[in-house]
C-alpha cells in the first residue's frame, strides 16, 4: 500500500500549481483555440512532468532515461524543431503583399523597438546578465521559434519559462494589440483609408526575393543564418512552382507535428523546480512589457510618418510590424472594420505582417553577434 500511495505523499503544493498552469494552456488552445498545436500538448506536457517520479522525464533515483530528455536533447538543445518549423512558417508566407509594397518593410523594422527596450529596462532594473536580459527581451518579437533559438543558445537556464511567455503572448495578440492601439490612437486615426493598388509580382521577383533577404542577413547579421536560411528556404518552396507537394507538407503535416513534439518537449522545462521562481516572474512580466513596446513603437513611428506625408497612413499598420504572422494582421483588419466597415487595409497589414518575420529573425540574429 505504501508503494501504491508513494506518489500521492510526494505531491507539493508547487507542483500542483504548474497543473493547473498546464490546464489553463490547454484551456487557451481548447477554448479560445490560440495556438492549439502548441499549447495543447504543452498544458498536457506540464502536467505529465509534474507527477513525482513521473517515469516521462529521468529520475536520478533510477538512471532511465526519460523520453522527454530524449525528445529535447534531439530537438532542442540542437535546434532543430524550431528550424524546422521555420521551413514550415516559410512556405505558408506570401510576400506578394511586401512586394507590391515594400515601404511596409519599415513597420518590420519600427516594431522590433521593444525587444532593445526591454533589454534595457531589465539590465537596469534587474541588474541580470546581459545574455538573460537579450532572452527576456526577444520575446518582443512575437517570435516562438526565434525566442527559444535565441534563449537556448544565451540563457539555457531561461528556456521554459521564455518559451511559455512567448507563445502564450504571441497567441493572445487578439487580446494584447487592441488595448494598446486603442490607447495610441484616436478614432479619427483608426478610420484612415489607405488606397491600395494590386500589382502583379512576377514569379521572378518572388523567387529573388528569399534569396536576397538571406544574402542581405548573411552579410549584416550571419548569426541569423541558420533561422533566415530556413525560413526563406521554405518560401522558396513554396514560390518556385517546383516542389508544390513538398510545400504542403511543409505548411501542414511538417508544422503542425513539429508544433506538437516542440510543446510536449519544452514541457520537460515546466517542472515546480525550474519554472516557479522570481526569474520565471520577471521574464512573465518583462515580456509583455516588451509586447506593448513593440506594438506601441509601430503605431508611433507610422503618426510620425504621417506628420510628414499628405497620404496619410493608418498607424494601426504599424502594429501588425509584429512576427505574429498572420494573427495581428488579421486583428487590424478587425480594428478597422469594426471602426468602419468599408475599410479595407488587410493587403497593408499584411505587407508590414511579413515584414516583421523577417525583422524579428534578423533582430534575434544580432543580439547573438552582441551577446554570445
Amino acid at each position: 500500500m505504501s508503494i501504491l500511495l508513494e506518489g500521492l505523499l510526494a505531491f507539493t503544493w508547487q507542483q500542483a500549481v504548474m497543473m493547473l498552469i498546464g490546464c489553463a494552456l490547454m484551456y487557451l488552445g481548447i477554448k479560445k483555440e490560440y495556438e492549439p498545436t502548441l499549447l495543447v500538448p504543452m498544458g498536457l506536457g506540464t502536467i505529465l512532468v509534474n507527477f513525482p517520479m513521473s517515469g516521462i522525464i529521468t529520475q536520478p533515483s533510477t538512471g532511465v532515461e526519460g523520453v522527454l530528455n530524449v525528445l529535447f536533447d534531439a530537438g532542442i538543445s540542437t535546434e532543430l524543431f524550431p528550424l524546422l518549423i521555420f521551413i514550415g512558417i516559410g512556405a505558408m508566407i506570401d510576400f506578394g503583399p511586401l512586394l507590391q509594397n515594400p515601404f511596409m518593410m519599415l513597420f518590420g523594422a519600427a516594431a522590433q523597438f521593444g525587444i532593445f527596450a526591454t533589454i534595457v529596462l531589465v539590465v537596469a532594473i534587474t541588474g541580470l546578465s546581459l545574455p538573460e536580459a537579450a532572452s527576456m527581451g526577444i520575446i518582443a518579437a512575437a517570435d516562438g521559434p526565434t525566442s527559444i533559438f535565441v534563449a537556448g543558445k544565451l540563457a539555457p537556464n531561461l528556456l521554459g519559462p521564455v518559451t511559455v511567455a512567448a507563445y502564450s503572448y504571441m497567441a493572445l495578440v487578439p487580446i494584447i494589440q487592441p488595448p494598446v492601439i486603442n490607447a495610441l490612437t484616436t478614432k479619427k486615426e483608426r478610420m484612415i483609408h489607405m488606397k491600395y493598388e494590386p500589382k502583379n509580382v512576377s514569379k521572378t521577383a518572388k523567387i529573388l526575393f528569399p534569396l536576397l533577404i538571406t544574402f542581405v542577413a548573411g552579410f549584416t547579421a550571419p548569426m541569423s543564418l541558420p533561422l533566415i536560411g530556413f525560413l526563406m528556404f521554405g518560401n522558396l518552396l513554396r514560390e518556385c512552382g517546383v516542389l508544390d507537394r513538398l510545400s504542403a507538407s511543409a505548411q501542414n503535416e511538417l508544422v503542425n507535428i513539429i508544433s506538437i513534439l516542440l510543446g510536449l518537449t519544452i514541457a520537460l522545462k515546466m517542472t515546480a523546480g525550474e519554472f516557479l521562481n522570481v526569474k520565471t516572474l520577471l521574464i512573465i512580466a518583462f515580456g509583455l512589457l516588451g509586447f506593448v513596446f513593440d506594438t506601441a513603437g509601430g503605431v508611433i513611428f507610422a503618426k510620425l510618418l504621417n506628420v510628414f506625408r499628405k497620404e496619410k497612413i493608418n498607424p494601426m499598420v504599424g502594429a501588425a510590424g509584429i512576427s505574429a504572422f498572420p494573427m495581428s494582421s488579421r486583428v487590424i483588419q478587425k480594428m478597422a472594420t469594426k471602426e468602419d466597415p468599408t475599410n479595407f487595409i488587410l493587403m497593408h497589414a499584411a505587407g508590414a505582417n511579413v515584414s516583421g518575420q523577417i525583422a524579428s529573425v534578423v533582430a534575434g540574429g544580432l543580439l547573438l553577434s552582441f551577446f554570445m
